[in-house]
């Protein structure tokens, strides 16, 4: 049986410091939520809410592809987090079913149901991360979207989208910020 070399404490800082704190997802999502809130008003609500519902399929290459350049190295395959942390980005895969049958019963609610599982997706980062960041982008996804979507009805699924991405994207750089201090430990790891 392999022996992990990593304390728990490394452990922590190479999730963090290999996937830039989240931060490269973040600027993916938060892009492909603004470019369906663009065509969320060009296209009938129908065509727009299945973009929107699919739309992952081009932000999660985007953020690998993001997290290459922006993470600082990859993490080790014997990292006691490894699996929890591909589990907890994997786990909204399993929201499909339900949101296939909101889409069939009301597709303009697509983009709040989102918002809200992306809150509920946030919560454990902030302990995988140690950072109370991915608890505020939590409630302010899930509650925000909620809110606009009781103000305003059948208009917040355009603007929902908008929102979303734009708390992605204002979230993205304090998530990076706050990865560069394990970028560093994990440096001061590898020297010592």
């Amino acid at each position: 049986m392999n022996q992990n070399r990593l304390t728990l404490t490394q452990a922590f800082a190479e999730v963090s410091a290999s996937s830039a704190g989240g931060a490269p997802f973040l600027i993916a999502y938060g892009a492909t939520f603004i470019i369906c809130g663009i065509l969320s008003y060009m296209l009938a609500a129908e065509m727009a809410a299945l973009i929107v519902l699919f739309q992952g399929g081009i932000a999660l290459p985007l953020a690998f592809w993001l997290e290459r350049r922006l993470g600082w190295g990859r993490m080790a395959a014997d990292n006691p987090l490894r699996a929890l942390s591909v589990q907890l980005a994997m786990s909204q895969a399993l929201a499909l079913p339900a949101l296939i049958v909101a889409f069939q019963l009301n597709p303009r609610s697509i983009p709040v149901i989102l918002a809200g599982l992306g809150g509920v997706h946030f919560l454990p980062y902030a302990w995988l991360h140690r950072t109370r960041l991915y608890i505020a982008l939590a409630v302010a996804v899930a509650f925000g979207a909620f809110g606009l979507q009781l103000l305003l009805g059948a208009m917040a699924f355009h603007i929902n989208l908008f929102y979303v991405g734009a708390v992605y994207w204002l979230a993205a750089p304090s998530m990076y910020r706050h990865a560069v201090q394990f970028r560093e430990r994990k440096l001061e790891t590898a020297v010592s």
